[in-house]
């Protein structure tokens, strides 16, 4: 064993005496490459995540990029239904082999794996963190230009792997316009934050619903306050997606990739203007 020379950076052994803290990135698989990770975050359930994940998607592939979604949600994915993947992933011995959708987006879930995408993923974290991994580093990505993660909700073991495993640009924090915004958005950006991930803004999700007849906007849970609350944590609002029945049914006939989106262009904005940070 070599004398220490006490510069922590420089060192891969992780000894008693290591003052700073040991990176945990997952490295790509051989033959992979992805230019952009962006993460879709949120700090509860039921928000819209997948969503927004699958119009950013969609919306970047339409414009002649190369997308890809990695689906983290391990226990709740949806991505699949959405793009209309029934196939499972397949493999070689050099990885797994995302679906690709009819609009050209890679995706991996684990609902590509499992014999009967309505079985239930009854697993410990460690286990649910260990396949999140796996997405990323045992995946063939074909020449990547923009991956979308779609991370499970909160600030548990889960998302804190996304977060330290996978290389992430930027993330977009998803809510609601519920009173409990402040909360849930503060969540997110806190641990964001303490992970030193750039935020790259926040997206109302069932932010009003339109009259059909006078095109009023109608908000369904009371006034919005999400500029208040972006401008409390110096953060920019991205768009606004309404209740809207027709995305509804669009999303559960795998047909994400049809909507004609037109409410997040300041997302995609953002996303291209993300520094990535394997440059």
């Amino acid at each position: 064993m070599s004398e220490c020379s006490h510069n922590c950076s420089s060192c891969s052994s992780d000894c008693g005496e290591r003052k700073s803290p040991q990176s945990f990135l997952e490295k790509l698989g051989e033959g992979s490459s992805v230019k952009k990770v962006i993460g879709i975050v949120s700090g509860k359930g039921g928000v819209g995540k997948s969503l927004v994940t699958g119009l950013l998607a969609a919306g970047f592939a339409k414009s002649g990029a190369h997308t890809a979604v990695l689906d983290a949600d391990i226990t709740g994915p949806s991505i699949p239904k959405m793009f209309g993947i029934t196939e499972k992933a397949t493999g070689t011995e050099k990885g797994l082999i995302p679906a690709k959708s009819s609009g050209g987006a890679e995706i991996m879930s684990i609902n590509l794996l499992l014999e009967n995408p309505s079985d239930p993923v009854i697993w410990r974290g460690p286990v649910i963190a260990g396949v999140v991994k796996q997405f990323w580093s045992e995946v063939i990505w074909n020449d990547i230009d923009y991956m979308f993660v779609d991370m499970p909700p909160g600030t548990g073991d889960v998302p804190l792997t996304v977060f330290q495993s996978i290389p992430l640009d930027g993330v977009i924090i998803v809510t609601s316009p519920q009173d409990l915004v402040s909360m849930i958005v503060g969540k997110a950006v806190g641990m964001a934050n303490m992970m030193n991930i750039p935020i790259l803004g926040i997206v109302e999700n069932m932010s009003y619903v339109e009259c059909p007849d006078c095109g009023k906007k109608i908000h369904l849970y009371g006034e919005s306050h999400i500029d208040e609350v972006a401008a409390g944590y110096g953060l920019k609002v991205l768009g606004r997606l309404p209740v809207d029945p027709a995305i509804s049914a669009m999303c559960d006939a795998g047909k994400v990739e049809d909507i004609e989106e037109k409410w997040l262009s300041d997302a995609f904005d953002a996303v291209k203007a993300a520094k990535a940070v394997r440059e």
